[in-house]
């Protein structure tokens, strides 16, 4: 492929590679859709689902296509904060050592930090990882190290609830997406994931994705001119911020929800940060259309994923996450006039 220089240029290779997760992954060509957009907004993603779904070879298989290094580590409920930067160790002579953990390992050629089941771990590791999500930065061994082309990419398990801590608000607020994988609705996927032998063999599956497909150093300049050139009407904006306002005040644009008394249930809604994720996430989605402007579908393709992680909802109603905050996403997007 010829190396690209102008942004219309990059798009073939970005459709490439999601043509390419889409061989890896079947059945979930929104979930990957979503992903390549939080890569190309420069916005960490959290993916759950169920057991087996795919969420750590579609993570993989992402970071194969970006190049660079990839660290990773486990969640457990015994991992320390010190794990994810040095571990200790006594060598062939019995003296005591120490070697870069997984965050430090690589420098600043680090492109992807992987954190297999996120909620398995403690706050205290969550702590850190907001900082170094934040800043790209992590202080160690009486120094700074930077991670100018990070991106972190976490997975939960959707089932299990046992042995976990669930992210705080903080947390989940740093990620740019929180994306659902679910089970392939069509038969013939399901049947070519049971039967065709080229899915048994992961790793085998992972590396037919060409390596650095798209090069991660120039990513960040990549996702500075689309948001530099990808434009946004006046009518475009005052619609944003109205979906902004429906996420803290529900009851002023006449929305209840089913189970909960009105505007009782919302805590708290959107973070400017949260709508500020949304539009560069919307940008990158109507760039991958071919569009020069963001149009209100680009808004309504990303708000899900976007925001819904983001609502805080009174305690007594945080139980029913799963149903009431869907609900809410969807009167929300009919409820607030579209331009």
């Amino acid at each position: 492929m010829t190396k690209p220089h102008t942004l219309a240029d990059w798009r073939a290779p970005a459709l490439l590679l999601e043509a390419h997760l889409n061989q890896v992954i079947l059945g979930q060509p929104q979930a990957i859709r979503l992903l390549l957009i939080a890569v190309f907004a420069r916005g960490h993603a959290l993916l759950e689902g169920n057991v087996g779904i795919g969420k750590t070879t579609l993570l993989r298989a992402m970071a194969r296509g970006l190049g660079g290094e990839c660290g990773r580590i486990e969640g457990t409920v015994d991992l320390m904060p010190t794990d994810l930067v040095y571990h200790t160790y006594l060598d062939a002579s019995g003296k005591p050592g120490v070697d870069p953990g997984p965050l430090l390992r690589h420098g600043e050629q680090l492109s992807t930090f992987f954190f297999n089941e996120i909620n398995r771990a403690r706050p205290q590791v969550h702590s850190l990882l907001l900082r170094v999500m934040a800043e790209q930065s992590v202080s160690a061994f009486n120094r700074e190290f930077y991670f100018p082309h990070l991106l972190v990419f976490a997975d939960r398990n959707r089932v299990e609830k046992e042995e976990t801590f669930e992210l705080p608000a903080a947390a989940r607020d740093r990620f740019t997406m929180e994306i659902a994988l679910d089970y392939p609705r069509d038969s013939g996927d399901l049947q070519a994931v049971m039967f065709e032998p080229r899915f048994h063999d992961t790793s085998e599956l992972i590396r037919a994705v060409p390596e650095g497909l798209i090069d991660f150093k120039r990513l960040n300049s990549l996702a500075a001119e689309v948001q530099e050139s990808i434009h946004a009407s006046e009518r475009l904006r005052l619609y944003a911020v109205d979906l902004w306002r429906a996420t803290h005040h529900p009851g002023d644009f006449g929305i209840q929800l089913r189970d909960a008394e009105g505007i009782g249930a919302i805590q708290a809604g959107a973070s400017p940060r949260g709508m500020s994720l949304l539009v560069r996430a919307a940008r990158v989605h109507a760039w991958l259309q071919a569009r020069e402007a963001v149009l209100p579908e680009d808004v309504q393709a990303v708000f899900h994923p976007v925001i819904a992680h983001r609502l805080v909802l009174d305690p007594v109603y945080e139980f029913h996450r799963s149903e009431l905050v869907p609900e809410l996403i969807c009167k929300i997007l009919n409820a607030v006039a579209a331009p």
